[in-house]
């Protein structure tokens, strides 16, 4: 079975319509959609245009890929397509994430969108994870504390830009600074985002939004080193300091 075949049967499902329903849409026969989805025939050119600008999905994508493993009809926008990053399963039928490597986080701006990039990642299953597509990124340096350099931040997609939540943690990828993670807040300028680190040795900076190429929402971290005595004293009287911060300007707006 190609592809090909393939992708437009699964597609056609996930969207639940019947191939009468699904030929009305394209302007096709249902004959045409019998006959493309049992392989007695294959889409011409001007047959997968219809079916890249139906489904938002380049049409190498739609003749290379094996899509049948993504749940739902979410994609990632690239350009002005949307390529399809499907959520992989194990052999239990149970959600996998992505990782990242250290080392190829500095490659990560040039493969993002890049399905066989994504596709060559080592995966695995955390359970208690909430539904979407998540992924895990590698962090660097102290800018993030108590988050330690060499921890994964495990994040979730954002598929809207306007459902930032202001104040929260973000994986953030830009085209001029590839991947950071920082706490965001809105702008003055609502064009703008503010980037701050929780290390205060570090000042925030603004980005533009239209230099941001994706967002990952915070879910959990997974540290790979143990904590010291006076790390952890370290932690304790920042996370004290940032509380108090906040009740103070709390106050000032009595």
């Amino acid at each position: 079975m190609k592809p090909i075949q393939a992708n437009i049967k699964h597609l056609r499902s996930l969207k639940k319509l019947s191939q009468e329903r699904f030929a009305d849409d394209l302007g096709w026969t249902r004959s045409m959609v019998g006959s493309y989805e049992e392989g007695r025939s294959e889409p011409p050119i001007e047959r997968l245009i219809d079916l890249s600008n139906y489904f938002n999905i380049p049409i190498d994508i739609l003749v290379r890929k094996d899509l049948r493993k993504a749940k739902d009809t979410s994609f990632i926008e690239i350009g002005n397509k949307r390529v399809l990053f499907p959520v992989t399963v194990n052999e239990d039928n149970e959600d996998l994430i992505e990782i990242i490597p250290a080392k190829a986080s500095a490659g990560y701006l040039s493969g993002y969108d890049d399905p066989e990039y994504i596709e060559q990642l080592q995966k695995i299953k955390l359970p208690f994870l909430p539904t979407g597509t998540h992924r895990a990124f590698p962090i660097k340096g102290d800018s993030m504390l108590p988050v330690k350099d060499g921890a994964f931040v495990v994040a979730k997609y954002v598929e809207d830009i306007n459902d930032i939540k202001n104040g929260r943690t973000y994986i953030v990828l830009t085209k001029d600074d590839g991947l950071v993670y920082k706490r965001v807040y809105s702008a003055d300028d609502e064009n703008l985002l503010v980037l701050s680190s929780d290390n205060k040795s570090y000042k925030p900076y603004f980005v533009s939004k239209e230099t941001i190429l994706e967002l990952w929402e915070f879910t959990c971290c997974i540290n790979t080193q143990e904590y010291d005595e006076k790390e952890l004293k370290l932690s304790s009287i920042m996370t004290m300091f940032q509380e108090l911060k906040v009740e103070l300007e709390a106050v000032k707006q009595l």
